[in-house]
């Protein structure tokens, strides 16, 4: 629901596409899908950052100040957006060139990275501005602007992919414009919405002010620690897909359509760990330190029942659910998928809380403990996986169970850092 929830959003719609274009754009997108994610989770690693500042501020009734930290956060997102831009557009041939086996999976990344790559401009700065809406606890039209996102998406990938509509049938590369064009459209529609917000004013986001260099080394301090979690996070996933493409494009076909469920019956998951950050800064900037695991609690359990109600349903008549989506001729994909899903249920039940416990570490500002602590889980992530595919050759089932493991660590060491109470010190 909320920034890095939006591009799993257009990851999912560009594979549901490709799934009925050919099964070798299918299993491409499910690898270079995971690749983009990585890159647009750099820009919304720095946006946490940004939006704890916010939080904090309006914890402490400063609106005034808030700002000057957009603005500081928004510079710093497009000086970031230029660099990821140039290392895809000039070195993302080399970079698959290094990890892909097949030469068609290969071929089609770089299709859609031509015209995706684009994107990440628009990417940077919706971040921005949903840490801002995030941070001040005004989230609805974010809800919006998704809704149409999603909706431009659907429509171009619907014809540019296939050539509907007069237009050019560009395949996995149309897939990629048109999650470019919709990212763009969403953009310039909350850029509307904030010139006719008048309750902006009060955060002076009308005064453009100049660089802050001071807030943005504050920010950067602060945000790094998530960025390099976002980038162990997904790249150990983005990894895990490359041992997966390893077995083969049949086994990386499976595991996407793994991913979009898992994707899809996520998104709630999302939502709430994105509130429970805002809450735990912003309880803490009223100096109610207190009631922070109790949140962090309630707001786990409420995000595992509502995941577990959408999840339980899929698992059970996938043929049926996901019918919509994969419906076709043939759904063999799907029914070799449904030892996945079953194995799904339990991921999804562990990171619903997983997530929402170490999105709650983060609120605290303890953002380098968290990188240290997910960096332990994610070797031990990387290390089982490779030992299972690479070594063992187990298949593909308990090649996926180290998302059992890695949620479970998760889980163990979030609750022993908040119960530790060793973030009531920190301070920024």
């Amino acid at each position: 629901m909320l920034g890095s929830a939006v591009q799993n959003l257009l990851a999912l719609t560009d594979s549901i596409f490709l799934y009925h274009l050919t099964e070798v754009d299918f299993a491409a997108i499910g690898f270079v899908g995971v690749f983009y994610l990585v890159i647009a989770a750099i820009g919304y690693g720095f946006s946490k950052g940004g939006q704890i500042i916010i939080a904090r501020r309006m914890g402490e009734a400063n609106p005034e100040r808030v700002g000057r930290a957009f603005y500081a956060m928004l510079y710093f997102e497009l000086m970031l957006a230029v660099a990821m831009f140039l290392f895809m557009y000039f070195g993302a041939s080399w970079f698959f060139a290094a990890i892909v086996n097949s030469q068609a999976v290969y071929d089609k990344s770089l299709e859609y990275l031509s015209f995706r790559s684009w994107g990440v401009f628009a990417s940077y700065a919706g971040v921005a501005i949903i840490a801002l809406y995030t941070g001040v606890a005004r989230t609805r039209f974010i809800m919006y602007d998704t809704v149409l996102l999603a909706t431009v998406n659907i429509v171009l990938n619907y014809s540019l992919i296939f050539g509907h509509f007069g237009m050019p049938a560009m395949g996995i590369a149309g897939a990629g414009l048109a999650s470019t064009i919709a990212e763009y459209v969403a953009l310039a529609a909350f850029a509307i919405y904030m010139l006719g917000d008048r309750k902006a004013r009060t955060y002076h986001l009308f005064r453009l002010p100049d660089i802050d260099w001071k807030l943005i080394r504050n920010l950067f301090r602060l945000s790094v620690p998530m960025v390099a979690q976002a980038i162990v996070g997904l790249g150990s996933w983005f990894l895990f897909f490359g041992f997966i493409e390893n077995m083969g494009e049949r086994p990386l076909a499976i595991s996407n359509l793994g991913r979009i469920v898992y994707l899809v019956l996520s998104i709630p998951s999302w939502g709430y760990a994105a509130g429970v950050n805002t809450l735990v800064s912003s309880f803490i900037g009223m100096n109610k330190r207190q009631a922070v695991v109790p949140i962090i609690r309630k707001t786990a359990g409420l995000c595992w029942a509502n995941t577990l109600l959408l999840a339980l349903p899929v698992v059970l008549f996938p043929e049926t659910l996901l019918y919509p989506l994969f419906g076709g001729t043939d759904m063999s994909l799907v029914t070799e998928a449904r030892p996945l899903l079953w194995l799904l249920l339990l991921i999804l039940s562990l990171f619903s809380i997983g997530g929402v416990f170490f999105n709650g570490l983060a609120g605290t500002g303890a953002t380098m403990t968290g990188l240290k602590l997910q960096a332990a889980c994610a070797v031990g992530y990387l290390v089982y996986t490779w030992l299972v595919v690479e070594y063992w050759h187990l298949g593909l089932l308990w090649a996926w169970a180290a998302e059992v493991w890695y949620w479970l660590a998760i889980i163990v060491v979030s609750l022993w850092f908040l119960k530790s109470k060793q973030w009531y010190r920190l301070r920024f």
